[in-house]
C-alpha cells in the first residue's frame, strides 16, 4: 500500500466550484479507486454545488451531495502536481514545476441535468484520459 506522498495529487479549478471541477473531482476519486489525491477549487465559490451537476453524477451511481463549493487558496496550488483549470482563466496561481491544463467545458451552471449530461461525459473521458496520462489503471469503470 503506498502512503500519501506517493500519490500523484490533482487540482480542479473553475469559478464557482459548483459543477464541472465537482464532477472532475468526483469521477477521479470514484475511477482512481482512492489512488490519486483529488482536490477542487474555485476562485469565487457558489453557496451550493448546481443540483443539476449532483442529478447527473447520480446517474452514474456517485453521490455529490456532501460536496460544498471551496475558496481556492494557494496552499491546495502549492500541494498539487497537476492543475487543471476549468473557465478560470488567470485567477489561478502559477507556480514551476507543475503541470497545468485547461479543460475547455461548457459551464453548467443554470443548465437542467439534460444540459448537463454531455458536459459530465466529457468529463468523464477527459478523467480517464488524465488517468492514463498519470499511470494509474481505471478502477470502478
Amino acid at each position: 500500500m503506498s502512503n500519501q506522498a506517493d500519490k500523484p495529487s490533482v487540482l480542479f479549478v473553475c469559478i464557482h466550484n459548483a459543477g464541472r471541477s465537482q464532477m472532475a473531482a468526483a469521477y477521479l476519486a470514484h475511477l482512481s479507486g482512492g489512488a490519486v489525491e483529488v482536490r477542487s477549487a474555485g476562485s469565487a465559490p457558489a453557496d451550493q454545488v448546481n443540483p443539476s451537476a449532483v442529478a447527473a453524477m447520480a446517474e452514474e451511481g456517485i453521490d455529490i451531495t456532501a460536496e460544498t463549493p471551496k475558496i481556492l487558496t494557494t496552499e491546495a496550488v502549492k500541494e498539487s502536481e497537476v492543475v487543471i483549470t476549468m473557465g478560470c482563466g488567470d485567477t489561478c496561481p502559477i507556480f514551476p514545476g507543475k503541470r497545468y491544463e485547461d479543460w475547455e467545458l461548457a459551464d453548467p451552471a443554470g443548465k437542467g441535468v439534460e444540459a448537463v449530461r454531455p458536459i459530465r461525459d466529457e468529463i468523464k473521458q477527459r478523467i480517464l484520459d488524465l488517468l492514463a496520462s498519470l499511470d494509474v489503471t481505471p478502477v470502478n469503470a
